[in-house]
């Protein structure tokens, strides 16, 4: 990857957004390790590409924020705002990447491991909190995990995978971000979060086997490199 201007703009001002929130809102958990997240992602965003990617690497800076509502069951309001934010960037990424520029491999790939950063962080802050079942909170993490992990081995092997969205893969990510924000809700206003939760342990784990038996299938033909020379 080379250096880029637009992605370096954007990381700048993602930057400047988010020393600004550490400073106005005064977050719980260490200021200046929540800047540094916000310098690192800026960082790397330097060398990425495309106006969809910078929309994508949205919410890897709002990995920082979720993480810190996340571990304070008093801030569980504004964690569903930070997921709502998410979830809305997830939608708007596709449209612009359509709108500017041709859908690409990169992009395909950034998508599901910026998702997966951000909702793991989100998941294992409310376990550590006591605001979510520790197993499942394993099942989000799986859910991005593996199939990176599958894509390296892939990778190491020679063989190169097909890098994009699917359908299974987007329904799970949008189901996770509702029931998880829907949770957060319900618990931020004193209401029963039982059924949310019912729902949640249910519909994530089912939804997550789907995604990666769809994965699994979408991976079955992958393209193979040529050794160099």
């Amino acid at each position: 990857m080379r250096f880029n201007r637009l992605g370096a703009a954007g990381g700048a001002v993602y930057l400047v957004l988010g020393v600004a929130w550490v400073w106005l809102a005064q977050p719980p958990g260490p200021a200046w390790l929540l800047v540094a997240w916000f310098v690192l992602v800026a960082a790397v965003e330097a060398f990425i590409a495309g106006e969809a990617n910078q929309v994508t690497l949205v919410r890897a800076h709002l990995a920082a924020p979720a993480l810190a509502y996340s571990v304070s069951p008093g801030h569980l309001g504004l964690l569903a705002v930070v997921l709502a934010v998410a979830g809305l960037s997830d939608l708007v990424d596709g449209t612009v990447a359509r709108r500017f520029e041709r859908p690409s491999t990169f992009g395909g790939g950034l998508d599901p491991i910026v998702d997966g950063v951000l909702l793991g962080a989100v998941a294992m802050g409310l376990a550590f909190s006591g605001s979510f079942p520790f197993w499942l909170a394993l099942v989000i993490v799986a859910r991005y995990l593996l199939p990176a992990a599958g894509g390296l081995i892939l990778i190491s092997m020679h063989r190169r995978p097909e890098l994009r969205h699917t359908v299974t893969g987007q329904i799970s990510t949008s189901l996770i971000i509702v029931l998880v924000g829907g949770i957060c809700l319900f618990r931020f206003f004193g209401q029963d979060a039982t059924n949310a939760l019912i729902g949640a342990e249910v519909v994530i784990p089912v939804a997550t086997l789907a995604t990666f038996l769809h994965l699994g299938w979408v991976a079955r033909r992958p393209v193979v490199v040529a050794e160099p020379g």
